[in-house]
Order: C-alpha cells, then structure tokens, then sequence
C-alpha cells in the first residue's frame, strides 16, 4: 500500500505550492507591468523626437518643407544604428541618415493632432537579407506654409532589440530576487512548521511513554487545539484501565463466591452421601452457582466502554418498566409519575439504562404506600462537551434511616451480600453510576416524604 504522507510533509507541501503560486503570478505580474512600463516609456520617447522633427522642419517660400539638419539623437545619423526617422507627405518622403540599408515598414497615418500610435514588433528586412525587428510610433500633423496646408506622416522605428534588452535584464533579476525569496521563504516555512508540530510529536512521545508504562496517563500542558484529543486519550486510557480492574475483580469474586458451594459438595461427596439427598444437594448448589456466574457476568457486561455512546431517548424506556412494575404491583394500585426533560438523553448503553431505572423503579414500587415520582433533567455542559442527566426517584414509603445509608451506598458489594429491603439492587445501580464516573446519593422526599434516589452524571468531553 502506498505509504501516506505525515501531517509536517502534508503541510509542507502544500506551503510549497501555495508558496510557488504566489511567488510564480507576483512574479508575471511584475513581469508584465515592467514591459508595459518599458513599452510606454518607448512611446513617450519616439514621441519626443516626432516632435522635435516636427519643431525643427522649416517652410520654404515654395511651399516646401526641409526637415532639420541636427537631429535629436546622433543615432538618426549613423546607418543600421537601430533608431531611424521617416516623413512622409504630399510629394514628400524624407528619410533619416540612419535608414540606409534597411526596408521599413510604411508609417500608419491617423487624424491629424491625434496622440501617435505605437505599434509593433513589426518585421524588417536588412542590406544582407537578415530580418529584424522594430517597433514603430507613427503621428500625423498640419503644417502651414505660405501657399496652403500639408499633412504629414511622421514614422520613429526603434529596434525591439532595446527593449527586450531591458526586459531580459529585468527578468533576471527579478527571477533571481524571487528564487532566493522563494528559499529563504521554504526555510522559515519548514522551521515554523517544526515547531508549531512540536505539541504534536509530543503527543506521540507520551503515548510511547503510557505504552512502556513509564507514565499513568498524558500530562495537560498542550495547546488549547490538542486539549479535547489528550482529554479523550486520558478517557479511554481511565476507561480502559476500569474495565481491566473490573473484570479482575469480577474473576476474583466469581473465584471467591463459587468457593462456598464446592466445598459443600466436596464436604458431602466426603461425607459420602448417596442417592435422593445428594442429587438434591447437587442440584441445589449448581443452581446457586449458575446465579452466581449469571450475577458477575451481568456485571462485567455492565462495565464496558462508556466513551462516545449514542445519546438514548428516556422516556419510552422509562414508561416500558414502569408497565411492567404496575402488574407486579397491581394489588397496591401504585401510581407513577414521570417529569421527564424532552432534550434529556443517557449517553451509554441500552441495557445500563434499563437496568438503572429498572432497579430504582421497582424498589421505589416495593417500598411506596401509593406514590412513585420520576424526574429526569438535563446538566447543561461548556462549550465542546455532552450534556449530563440526574435522575431522581423518589416513593412515599417510610424511608431510609440517616444513619443506613451508608451502608446502603457501600461499595465492593458482592450478590449475596446485598442489603434487604431499600439495599435490594442497589449495589447494581451503584456499579453502573461508578462505572460511568456519576454519582448516587439517598435523601429524604420533601415532597413525598419516603426515600429519594438521585444518580448523577456529570458532562463529559
């Protein structure tokens, strides 16, 4: 399989290409308003010496026109120099010292007095035959004379040679200046990136040290982004470290509590008992067994994973017992009441959740003269976590004695050492709140004046 890329080469690549996007349009960008900058500048330049040919021409009292003797830059006097000058009017064609040899393209005449037109590159033929190429700038204008007036067309070629001169030289400096940014900009990319992923591999070093068992869980000094993955990572690891300590006391209990019923068949199979009664004292303690192995098997399925458990609705579970219990207890006529938030949800598993209520309902029912309350409410959560519920049950039976409760809410308690009467599942109920990191308390009704049951469990992340 094709090896996937760390997040630290993920986010430098992807630097990288935004890095070289940007770097590569600022840098045609800059390109191109540099060679437009140089095309105008030229324009505004053969536009200074159409207008200084036009400045210097002279009218003769013939009419006709002498162009200046001194040109505007010694150029227009030496051939193949590269700038050349051409006038062209009504029986008139004047051309610059400069165009010896060259065939140019004829200047493109437009309205008189309008700004001049720069065109090109435009191709030029040479003495020799070779082609080169020119820009040229044409302008069209009046000239007075004695008799009437003359239009003429005055035509400044420069050879595209000047200007991509300037642009060449432009570019590579430029794209010099860009590739060193472009370096050092990596460089910094790559030590920020190192550094603002420290947080992360140390993340990665901590979970090798809890592997190795160096540490218990992760420290909390993270930044605020990896606090809500190292809360959870220390979760499960708390989770997980519960499950392991209750499934070893769950094999300790099994161990311990199937001790009495062995040795009571070892001690008759000693005592050599026969027939009908040792039939039914095998029968007796393998049924007794079969209660005890069912009992901490249900307890360990009650101790699994509680981390990201769907959120289950209350209500319907709540009203299914409570049916249930109304038949057990039709002779007492009993009646329920139920206060249920509609947004509460218990966020755990299915069977947890029947048998909280279903141990806290049915010794409610056991102990209540007529009245039973049910309340259920929401504990809003901060920003990030999910809400928590309390559930209140709550009979109008004589109570627990303030100094029973305690006993009642002891924990460790095994089956067959469970508190009659108000005690009768308690340690079952007791189990599932601890395992879910909640909390139950025993109070006295103020409404109904018998006993109330609070389980409480707090947000979580």
């Amino acid at each position: 399989m094709r090896r996937r890329l760390s997040l630290q080469a993920r986010q430098l690549l992807a630097a990288g290409l935004a890095l070289v996007a940007f770097l590569g349009l600022t840098g045609y960008a800059l390109d191109r308003a540099f060679t437009e900058a140089a095309l105008n500048s030229q324009r505004e330049r053969l536009d200074s010496f159409a207008k200084a040919y036009l400045g210097g021409a002279e009218t003769l009292r013939s009419g006709a026109i002498v162009m200046p003797q001194v040109p505007p830059d010694p150029r227009f006097d030496r051939p193949g120099s590269g700038l050349y000058a051409v006038v062209i009017g009504e029986n008139l064609r004047w051309e610059s010292t400069s165009t010896l040899g060259r065939i140019l393209p004829p200047p493109e005449p437009g309205p008189p007095g309008d700004q001049g037109r720069l065109v090109g590159p435009l191709p030029v033929t040479d003495s020799s035959g070779r082609e080169l190429q020119v820009y040229l700038y044409s302008m069209t204008a009046i000239i007075e004379t004695s008799r009437d007036e003359i239009e003429l067309i005055f035509g400044i070629y420069e050879d595209a040679a000047y200007v991509a001169g300037q642009v060449g030289v432009f570019r590579r400096t430029l794209w010099a200046w860009l590739g060193a940014a472009a370096i050092v900009l990596a460089l910094v990319q790559a030590l920020a990136l190192r550094w603002s992923l420290r947080p992360v591999a140390g993340v990665e070093r901590a979970l090798a040290d809890v592997q190795q068992g160096s540490v218990a869980r992760l420290v909390d000094e993270h930044p605020r982004e990896l606090q809500p993955l190292t809360e959870s990572i220390n979760a499960l690891i708390d989770s997980e470290r519960r499950n392991l300590e209750q499934v070893r006391r769950t094999l300790g209990d099994l161990a311990h509590s199937l001790k009495t019923p062995l040795a009571v068949l070892q001690s008759r199979l000693e005592a050599g008992a026969t027939g009908d009664e040792l039939r039914e004292d095998v029968r007796t303690q393998v049924q007794r067994m079969n209660d005890i192995v069912g009992y901490q098997l249900s307890r360990a399925a009650r101790s699994g994973h509680v981390l990201y458990a769907a959120p289950l609705k209350i209500e319907g579970t709540a009203e299914e017992i409570v049916l249930g219990l109304e038949k057990i207890y039709a002779t007492k006529g009993v009646l329920a009441e139920f206060d249920i938030d509609a947004a509460a949800r218990f966020h755990g598993e299915l069977g947890d959740l029947q048998e909280l209520l279903g141990n806290l309902l049915e010794n409610a029912f056991k102990w209540a003269k007529r009245r039973v309350a049910l309340q259920v409410t929401t504990l809003p959560a901060p920003t990030g976590k999910r809400s928590g519920v309390e559930f209140a049950v709550e009979d109008d039976g004589p109570g627990i004695a303030e100094d029973q409760i305690d006993r009642v809410l002891q924990r460790g308690v095994r089956g067959d050492e469970r508190v009659q009467g108000h005690g009768i599942g308690l340690s079952i109920v007791q189990d599932i709140v601890a395992a879910y990191q909640g909390v139950l308390t025993v109070e006295r009704s103020a409404e109904l004046g018998g006993a109330r049951f609070v389980a409480r469990f707090p947000p979580q992340g």
